[in-house]
């Protein structure tokens, strides 16, 4: 009898699924009869977790502790079907099993069922409903998760944005909707915010909608301080750039900012009012590239405080690279009109090509392969100058 188990859950973990609930029960009644009767006494929950589950030895070693109330491998033998018919593979079903071991004491037709035939109903597809159930743990044994998700997709607009936010952020199926999420989205609603806004904030700042609301507020009064009011282009970025940051943090960052560029007071604070991300800029990347813009392009430190949006171009990707070029055709007398540095580094890479490339093809037939070195982190002969 216990050949026969091994042999039908085998074949369960190996087969392709068609129907969860359907084949689970098909699949199932064909384990029952005839019926097994797992001695108790030899029932080894440590070696089932590494034969059955796939579990390694040291796995099984923690997972079996909060197993040890098992005396049959009828509730597990369920669960690993259920999981099976459900689309999740062997090395799924193993991950699931070794972080929320109690996975297997679930209740199918009470509570695993239920909860696959609320996801559908919310219109998630298959693999979907899979992928979550790899992913939850836990929270896709509690029959909440249906109405939490109902809740969070439209939301955030799709289940990809909520699989990239709760990838980050697994409180989102543990915390209160009704006295922590929905108070912080109707205060960031208050605050001028869409829910595409509140998505895309969440997916940058994961514990946003699962934080104190008082301390979300907070965040929201410190974003406000920085001149960035509710309702202004910039509040997301600005929210986003002090959320979890300490009033020491940002004085700090600021005063950083301040002797990096040379900046006055008047001339940071524009700056982050224009570009509140700059907040979160590391203090390397700062240094870099106020040595290159400063020192070496000629940028006066009250332009880039006017035109922060610059501090998030790639150094070597971008600055760089179209310096060079710019100089390069300036040296040479191919550069018709006065072209700035901020315009030339704001075009789009096709309009940069077109523009400032493709009309020199002949005058300097190794521009384009000079520029696309430069891009890669090398600087070709042709772009050093003296």
């Amino acid at each position: 009898m216990l050949r026969l188990r091994e042999c039908v859950l085998s074949r369960l973990l190996s087969s392709p699924p068609t129907s969860p609930i359907c084949s689970l029960r098909r699949l199932l009644s064909a384990t029952a009869s005839p019926p097994i009767s797992p001695n108790p006494s030899t029932f080894a929950v440590e070696e089932y977790l590494v034969d059955t589950c796939g579990l390694t030895r040291p796995q099984a070693l923690k997972a079996s502790k909060k197993l040890s109330h098992l005396k049959s491998p009828t509730k597990p033998d369920a669960v690993l079907a259920f999981l099976s018919c459900l689309g999740l593979s062997a090395a799924d079903v193993a991950a699931v099993v070794a972080k929320d071991p109690r996975f297997l004491c679930a209740k199918v037709e009470k509570t695993l069922a239920p909860v696959v035939d609320g996801l559908t109903g919310l219109g998630l597809s298959r693999p979907e409903i899979a992928r979550l159930g790899s992913l939850a743990h836990s929270g896709f044994r509690c029959r909440s998760i249906v109405s939490k998700l109902h809740y969070y997709l439209p939301l955030l607009g799709s289940f990809h944005n909520f699989l990239r936010l709760f990838k980050h952020s697994s409180h989102l199926l543990f915390s209160d909707l009704d006295k922590v999420v929905k108070p912080n989205v109707v205060f960031l609603h208050e605050c001028g915010l869409g829910d595409c806004d509140i998505a895309k904030l969440c997916i940058a700042v994961p514990r946003m909608l699962t934080t104190n609301p008082e301390r979300v507020a907070a965040m929201v009064a410190c974003a406000e301080r920085l001149g960035v009011p509710r309702g202004a282009g910039m509040f997301r970025q600005a929210l986003q750039a002090v959320a979890f940051l300490s009033e020491e943090k940002i004085a700090a960052r600021l005063d950083y900012l301040k002797n990096t560029f040379g900046w006055s007071d008047a001339e940071a604070s524009i700056a982050v009012r224009r570009f509140p991300s700059v907040l979160r800029n590391s203090n390397e990347s700062l240094k870099r590239r106020s040595e290159f813009l400063v020192s070496e392009v000629g940028l006066e430190p009250a332009s880039i405080a006017h035109r922060p949006v610059i501090l998030s171009l790639s150094l070597e990707g971008r600055l760089r690279p179209r310096y060079y070029v710019i100089k390069f055709l300036k040296e040479n007398g191919l550069l018709d009109g006065d072209l700035s540095f901020f315009t030339a580094v704001k075009m789009t890479e096709n309009v940069f090509m077109e523009k400032l490339i493709s009309p020199h093809k002949e005058a300097a037939p190794h521009l384009a392969e000079d520029y696309a070195t430069a891009c890669k982190g090398e600087v070709p002969t042709n772009f050093r100058f003296i």
